[in-house]
């Protein structure tokens, strides 16, 4: 099957992925001159290392990159496409720009599915001819290591839109999940702002360090969640379940959200402190050989949870 892949930044990179090493052929686009050639030649410097943590379905790396192929202009990359990822920048008026120029493009059997992490569907998507085949289909970042996918649909996506574009991820490794409806912040980013927020007050009411906020989740809470939810946690954690649970310690969390009601000022004084917390333990120069050990982590974290979970 043939990908369009519009705006090839880290998630447009990571999508490309994705669907090569499923063996679908790839097209990408971008804009910005010469940037679908530097994704690509990032992408060959990247494809050994998925290959030595097995993470690129057993395919050479010669041979996944040869199913992706930049092309010169958007007409090109959507012609033919069944399905168009975009992944362009987080501004409504060129992701509505960019769509129109889209549905206008693309056949008419292709879905067309935006990788926006914060703008709803429907304000970008709203008139178009197509409006029915379109949809967000938001990664986490980067997309080929971390396989969840929120699938939102506008007031007016249509169903076949929702069943075949979560068919597609599933044929190519990734985890759909369906929202019955678009919200703000979609699930993912919800629960991660709700995270934040406390991080953030917890430094700031001078109660802890950023360090150790980060080994509270680093060493403790991610040690569950990479396996199960927070639901599952629950569940496991009193001897008659869920409900269990609930009835035993409702009333201490009751007591900890109640006094959650402010949020910090994430860009307030207490920036300040979390940041030189994060360069006494990590220089700046240092951050892009950090995010390689995290990406390379994630490829080992990847290939142990594949074998887990089919154990």
């Amino acid at each position: 099957m043939s990908v369009g892949v519009i705006g090839t930044g880290f998630v447009g990179r990571g999508w490309a992925i994705c669907l090569a090493r499923a063996g679908h052929e790839v097209r990408l686009w971008d804009p910005a001159p010469d940037a679908a050639e530097a994704a690509r030649a990032y992408i060959a410097e990247m494809l050994p290392d998925l290959a030595a943590a097995d993470l690129l379905g057993g395919r050479a790396p010669d041979a996944v990159l040869e199913r992706i192929r930049v092309a010169p202009d958007m007409a090109t990359a959507v012609r033919g496409a069944r399905h168009i990822q975009e992944s362009a920048p987080e501004d409504l008026l060129l992701k509505t720009a960019l769509f129109a120029e889209l549905d206008a493009l693309a056949d008419p059997g292709a879905v067309i599915a935006s990788s926006s992490s914060a703008l709803l569907p429907s304000a970008f998507t709203e008139g178009l001819a197509g409006a029915g085949r379109c949809l967000v289909a938001h990664p986490v970042n980067p997309p080929h290591l971390i396989p969840l996918v929120e699938l939102v649909p506008a007031p007016w996506t249509a169903e076949e839109t929702l069943a075949r574009t979560e068919t597609l991820l599933r044929e190519i490794g990734q985890s759909p999940v369906r929202l019955e409806r678009e919200v703000d912040g979609f699930l993912l980013n919800r629960i991660q702002a709700a995270v934040l927020d406390e991080a953030f007050r917890l430094v700031d009411a001078g109660l802890a360090s950023a360090d150790a906020v980060d080994a509270c989740l680093r060493d403790g809470l991610a040690l569950r969640w990479v396996f199960m939810g927070p639901f599952e946690t629950i569940d496991l954690n009193a001897p008659e379940g869920v409900r269990d649970y609930v009835a035993r310690y409702q009333p201490m969390f009751r007591r900890l959200t109640d006094t959650m009601r402010e949020s910090a000022d994430w860009s307030g004084p207490v920036l300040d402190r979390i940041e030189a917390d994060r360069r006494a333990r990590l220089p700046q120069e240092a951050l892009r050989a950090r995010q390689m050990w995290r990406d390379r982590r994630l490829m080992a974290l990847a290939a142990f949870r594949r074998q887990s979970l089919q154990s």
